[in-house]
């Protein structure tokens, strides 16, 4: 290797010099430590780094230790301590680090149950008056502390998020607050939401949504997440009061059947997504809404009940529909997917998201995908064993802009999946790649001893590539040692703590990223 081309090559070998006094073997580099840096590049080192990393650090030395504690590091926190792994041991402790490392830089902040007193929430709104992102974590909570006293809570807020109790009545705590949240944008409201078959428990209804929909009308995202408690009367009293309504989410509120969906689309113009995956939407409502009047370009009907007749009707007059997750619908079939495309109104759509569709044959989704797959940008077509890299290998020439693809099933198949012409599809035709699911069985998977090469060729060609999700086995550790080798070590990633979603497409995803 010629290290003259080599820099990191040529640091190394100087690195491992001899330095003789006289000089003569001398390295440019031979004075060079960590401690000749500047402050502000130490601070700009330290910002790659997690709090807890950062905290570390601070024992290392005088210096490292204020430079740690400087308050730029410090706009985005989590005190949760299964979240970041900080953990405060006493309130005292808290309120000094509010004052001496927070102070006005602070942006963002996480609270666990136990920190959630007035006096730290009085210390927040006093000493950080730019905090617009807040975290509130009751649910482990068995017990709230005495609120009577507070006065104060910071008052710029424009995001929200608060983790619910499944036996604590919030009332006491949000009364003290109405008055101080009126300029929050973006509302998540998370639920302890767990899909079982036991017999039911006693619901309560531990926060009133009622009330709270008077102390926030300027909501532009509303994400009520697993609550089971919310209903349709509870998205009726959103509706009339939040004009500036873009994008409501009740995602597992599974007692959400969709009888004010229509006076939601009445009412609020600006609605552009709609989020009910997990709901229990009834047909006879859907239908009744004036689809083709409406704004919507974002939907998600996944894992709910409706029929196929209800499908069209509804596909059929939403005139500018971009993004459709429908997957786990047995009505969804191929006569959804024929008069969806026969009505024109699949001019602009951009992500499906077909997962578990059982009932949609290959042949009407290769002529669906062979029709729109210039315009797409995420196909899933997880879930269907029916759907093998056959399809894939038809179809992908045509998916030329797509930067998300799930492919595959983790049950185990009759047929083997050639994943080495797979990459070299993939790698050949979609350029513009940036996350890349396949769930696919490892029994499943054959791949030859020259699959380095069409990993290679992924890699190389595929440079957005950020993640690539595998089931673990032979192969994934086949592509993440390749990755790795290439210093690409956060990639490829197991489905076991990863999944691929073409959520990441949503306008408001950011918005709606909570925890």
């Amino acid at each position: 290797m010629d290290l003259s081309t080599d820099i990191w090559g040529q640091l190394a070998v100087e690195a491992s010099q001899v330095y003789l006094s006289d000089g003569t073997v001398r390295s440019p580099f031979a004075d060079t430590t960590i401690e000749k840096l500047p402050d502000k590049v130490i601070l700009q080192i330290f910002s790659y780094l997690s709090h807890r990393e950062i905290c570390r650090l601070a024992r290392v030395c005088r210096r490292w230790r204020q430079i740690a504690y400087d308050t730029r590091l410090w706009k985005n926190v989590s005190l949760r301590p299964e979240v970041s792994g900080l953990h405060v041991g006493s309130l005292e402790s808290l309120l000094s680090l509010i004052a001496v490392r927070f102070g006005p830089t602070l942006r963002y902040i996480e609270l666990p149950i136990e920190l959630i007193t007035h006096t730290v929430l009085h210390e927040l709104s006093a000493k950080c008056p730019n905090l617009t992102h807040m975290l509130l974590d009751f649910s482990t909570a068995m017990q709230l502390h005495d609120f009577s006293e507070m006065q104060a809570f910071p008052t710029k807020l424009r995001y929200m998020c608060i983790c619910l109790s499944e036996v604590i009545f919030m009332e006491g705590f949000m009364r003290k607050i109405y008055n101080f949240i009126n300029g929050l944008e973006v509302l998540h409201l998370i639920g302890t939401y767990e899909k079982c078959e036991e017999e039911e428990e006693e619901i309560y209804e531990v926060i009133n949504v009622h009330k709270l929909k008077s102390a926030t009308p300027n909501l532009r995202v509303i994400n009520l997440y697993g609550i089971n408690f919310i209903d349709d009367s509870h998205i009726d009293a959103f509706s009339s009061n939040c004009i500036q309504l873009e994008c409501l989410a009740v995602n597992f509120c599974n007692k959400v059947t969709g009888s004010t969906l229509k006076t939601l689309i009445q009412r609020s113009k600006r609605l552009t997504c709609l989020l009910m995956n997990g709901t229990s939407l009834k047909s006879e409502f859907v239908m009744q809404v004036d689809w083709d009047k409406c704004a919507l370009q974002e939907l998600d009907i996944t894992a709910t009940d409706l029929s196929t007749e209800c499908l069209v009707d509804m596909l059929t007059r939403i005139p500018n529909l971009r993004f459709l997750s429908a997957g786990q619908i047995n009505g969804f079939n191929d006569t959804v997917l024929k008069q969806w495309m026969e009505s024109g109104m699949t001019r602009s759509l951009m992500s499906i998201d077909l997962d578990s569709s059982d009932n949609v044959s290959d042949d009407g989704l290769q002529k669906f995908l062979t029709r729109h797959g210039q315009q797409l940008s995420a196909c899933c077509l997880s879930g269907m064993p029916h759907i093998t890299d056959q399809l894939w290998m038809s179809i992908l020439p045509v998916l030329t802009n797509a930067k998300i693809l799930v492919m595959g099933t983790s049950e185990k198949l009759g047929v083997n999946i050639h994943v080495d012409q797979l990459m070299d599809t993939i790698a050949s035709s979609c350029g513009n790649l940036e996350r890349l699911e396949l769930r696919w069985d490892p029994d499943n998977l054959r791949f030859s001893d020259k699959s380095q090469k069409a990993i290679d060729l992924l890699r190389v060609k595929c440079l957005k590539l950020r993640c690539m999700v595998l089931s673990d086995g032979r192969y994934y550790e086949t592509v993440k040692a390749n990755f790795e080798r290439a210093d690409r070590v956060t990639v490829v990633r197991t489905t076991t703590c990863c999944r691929v979603s073409p959520y990441h497409l949503l306008s408001n995803y950011n918005d709606l990223i909570f925890n």
